[in-house]
Parts: C-alpha cells; structure tokens; sequence
C-alpha cells in the first residue's frame, strides 16, 4: 500500500514538474494534456502544419484557438510575474459566429490555469443560466475530466476545488445577473492567478464587468470574455472601440473553423446577404449596424462622425442650444449647440443642483453664439429655466413624456429621437465624442401591439448597465419643435408669426423645387 502511494506521488510531483513548462505555454499545455491521439472523439480538427510539426501531432484545436493560446503565452512571458509583484492584467476577447469552439476554449483555459498555477481563484459566468449550465460549465467539466491530472480536482455542479486546498485553490459558476454582481467581488490571489471568464459576454450586464475589475488589481490577473456580437452597446463591444487599447482581441468568422456546418453558413449568406446583420453576427463575427432592437444603427452614427462641414453647409440656419441636466450624481450635464446639420457639445458638467449656477452658464452661452433659440429638459430643468426667467430669458421647458406631434411615436421624447435619427441619415455632423457615440447606440426599442414607436426608459438601460444617454438627448431636444432665426419670424405678409409655426430651413428644398 505504501509502495503504491509513494508511486501516485512520484507521478504527481512529474506531472507538477511538467506543468511548470508549461506555464507560459498554454497551447502546449493543451496538446500535452489531452489524448488528442487516442481519444476518436476529440480528432475533429487537424493542426495547421507549423502546429503539427511543433508538436508531432495531427489534431488538435482549429488554428483561431492555435493562435489565441500562443498569443496568451507571449503575454504571460511578457509580464513576467515573479510571484509577488502584481502585473497588469492579461484582457483577451473573442468575437465570433457560431460554432467556432468557444466553449471548448473555457475548457481548456480553465485546466491550463488551475494545473500551472497553485491557489488560483476563477468564476465564469455566462449570459444564462441555461447557456452557463449546459455549454459552458458543462464543457469546462468535460475538459477537467480529460486532463491528465483531473485526480488532483473535485469536479462538482458549480465549483471546481483542488482537493487537497479546496478553500484556497478553486474556480466556480456564478450566474450573471446583476443582483448577483456581489458574488464576482473579493476574488483576489496575490501570489497567484484571479481569473474571469465570460462566455456570450455580449449579453452580461456591465454592473457584473465593473465588479469583476476589482479581482484583476493583484497578482498575475487574467479576464477572458467570449461571445456573438449580438449587441452594439456595453462593455464586451468596448473591448474593440473605447477600451481597445487594454484589450487582445479576435473576431472569427465561422466559415474558417474546420467545426462549423458550412452548408448551413452559405444558406444564411444566401437568405439574408453577406451585408445583413444576421450573417454579420451568426457568421462573420462582426457587429451588426444596429442590434436586434436598437434604434439608432452603428452605420448611421459612422457616417455622421467627425464629418468635416463646410461652414456655408449649416451657418445660414439658426442656432439652437439645449441642456440636458443630470438624473442621477453619476449622470452628465450636458449643454449643447445644434445649427442645422451640425452638432457641437459646449459643456458637460458634474451634476450640479445649484439652478441658478447652470442658469448663468447657459445665459453666457446663449449670448456667445447668439442662440435663437434655448431648450431645457422639463424632468429637472425647471428650476433652471425659472431661474433665467429671473435674467429675462425665454427659455423653452420640453418635457419628453409630452404627447408626440407625431402619432406613429408614443411620446416626445421618441419623437424627438426619431428626428434625429432621420437628422444623421440626411448628413448630421457630430463630433468625435466616444461618450456620444454610447449614447446614440444606447437606447432600445420596446414591442407594442398599437405599433408606435417606443423607447426604453433610461431606468430600463441603467438595469442593463448603459448610462443615461445624456448627450444623446442634447441632441435630440433641439428637434422639440421648429425654429427660425429671431430677426427672420415674420411671415410672407409681414405679419409677425408665434414660435410655434417658425420652421428649419431645408438646404435640401432648393434642389427639389
């Protein structure tokens, strides 16, 4: 008995000593500690040739998870944790079709951290509880079972412990729900690893990624998120815009892994057309132009970014300034200046409660660029809109839950996003602002059996984790009713007409008449 435990233990002290080669190779790793060759049931994709003759093997994972595993080596090795100094932490995200394999690479990341880094401490989520039980957990528990050293772990329904330090060294399942947003906090592993991995991340609330940022803050910290790119808003789509510079990341079209039905792939191409934000998501893995149920494209907001105007292009319309004011202590205020097709955000704000204060700033503005016209949001803009009326201005309150004038829009507020909508696609020109951009992708629309056209209400968003979209709506009030220039408000008989008449000039009616 004693002769067999001491050989179970000079095994596992082989094995350790494996592992630590292990330790800035995960794609070696993978191919180490899996029976590619034996198993029939893993010989599903052939290594690329400079993996196969690398390793002296025919199959193994498709080259996209190749690549990802060599790419996260380079950046262990670059880092080059010492065991007790914290490095930055390791971000890699993956946008893709379907089918590409993704789950299967939780799996193997999962292994390759637990087996080469004692006492690491890991939660993986998903954007469902079905996806999260189903696919990913339940590939992560295939893998582990696979691993040469799965005797070192207890694979148990949501949590994987080593045995022997079951407290210490372990990674579990937590669904992503944001009232469960504090089950993800206090995850730290000083001499070790803290890892997040987030499968279908596109979906995962943004309150759940801003609690995980607090368990990357020491040791040698790593956050992996996997996903469709269903949606063009949140954190997982910042991984390539406005974070792009903390992230690695990929985006796999399914056409090019070996796994993929591909027949089924070029029917999709076919119904729908390689340029259709179904073929875009389900197939290429690129952003669509807009989300299932948003309402302002990422194309439409392309077209209008940084667009260069010349200045007889806007200057002969009149000038229209808005303020939005701030909701909550996290959210803006925004005064902006809108001339016909250009947009311009003149100050942004902390919340600020002093009415009288934003009062005077507005009143400095409305001079300077000789407004013809000033809105304020009604929902906390009274109190600055009396207090002008104290400095002699005429400033208008536009309350969004207001009848619309149009009635295919349940209210003014979606009408006036609607307007605006229709302002970027006629060649609207906005500034290069990433906070704006979020803001005009932001909102989504709600299904109604009476048709008219709804949005969620901010209360909606900030529950999925997209802020007020408090630029957005500067530009939208300036679309709450028609403006003239105030020396132009007299009618083709020379009779003064009342504001609520006054109209836009269309620079576009000229070429139609």
């Amino acid at each position: 008995m004693l002769a067999i435990d001491q050989a179970s233990i000079d095994v596992d002290l082989e094995l350790a000593k494996d592992f630590a080669r292990f330790y800035a190779d995960p794609l070696g790793f993978v191919m180490y500690a899996f029976p590619w060759d034996s198993d029939a049931s893993l010989q599903v994709c052939k290594l690329k040739s400079k993996w196969a003759k690398r390793f002296r093997s025919e199959y193994g994972p498709d080259e996209w998870a190749c690549q990802f595993l060599d790419d996260l080596g380079e950046m262990v090795k670059e880092r080059g944790f010492d065991g007790q100094a914290a490095v930055d932490p390791i971000r890699m995200a993956v946008s893709s079709g379907h089918g590409v394999g993704k789950s299967a690479m939780t799996g193997w990341l999962v292994t390759w951290i637990m087996c080469t880094r004692p006492y690491a401490q890991g939660t993986v989520t998903a954007n469902t509880f079905q996806q999260l039980e189903t696919k990913t957990w339940a590939q992560i528990k295939k893998w582990m079972k696979l691993c040469v050293a799965s005797h070192w772990f207890e694979v148990g329904a949501s949590k994987i412990t080593h045995k022997e330090y079951p407290e210490q060294w372990f990674v579990s399942a937590q669904t992503c729900r944001e009232e469960n947003s504090e089950s993800f906090a206090g995850q730290h592993a000083a001499n070790s690893t803290s890892f997040y991995i987030n499968d279908e991340a596109s979906a995962i609330p943004d309150k759940i990624f801003e609690v995980q940022d607090g368990g990357l803050t020491d040791g040698e910290p790593m956050q992996f998120n996997f996903g469709n790119p269903t949606r063009n808003t949140g954190r997982f789509r910042e991984c390539w815009r406005r974070m792009r510079h903390r992230w690695r990341t990929y985006k796999v079209d399914s056409r090019s892994v070996q796994i993929t039905n591909k027949t089924f792939l070029q029917e999709l191409i076919d119904d729908y057309g390689l340029d259709s934000d179904i073929v875009k998501v389900r197939v290429l893995g690129d952003f669509p132009k807009a989300s299932f149920k948003q309402f302002i494209s990422e194309e439409d907001i392309d077209n209008a970014w940084d667009k260069h105007l010349q200045k007889p292009q806007y200057d002969f319309a009149p000038v229209i300034l808005t303020c939005d004011p701030a909701w909550t202590g996290e959210d803006e205020l925004v005064i902006a200046k809108r001339q016909g097709l250009r947009f311009d955000v003149l100050k942004v704000l902390e919340r600020n409660d002093n009415d009288v204060e934003v009062a005077s700033v507005l009143a400095v503005l409305e001079d300077e660029y000789k407004a013809d016209a000033v809105f304020v949001d009604g929902g906390f803009g009274t109190g600055i809109v009396s207090a002008g009326k104290a400095m002699n201005r005429d400033w208008n309150i536009v309350w969004f839950s207001a009848k619309s004038p149009d009635p295919g829009y349940l209210n003014l507020r979606s009408y006036m996003w609607g307007q605006m909508k229709a302002w970027l696609k006629d060649g609207g020109a906005i500034p290069p602002d990433e906070t704006l951009r979020q803001d005009l992708a932001g909102p989504e629309t709600l299904p109604r059996l009476d048709g008219k056209i709804q949005l969620e209400a901010k209360e909606q968003m900030k529950k999925r984790g997209i802020p007020s979209p408090n630029r957005a709506d500067a530009l939208a009030l300036s679309f709450a009713m028609p403006v003239a220039h105030k020396e132009q408000r007299i009618d083709i008989i020379g009779q003064l007409s009342t504001p609520s008449v006054t109209h836009d000039f269309d620079p576009y009616a000229m070429e139609n008449a």
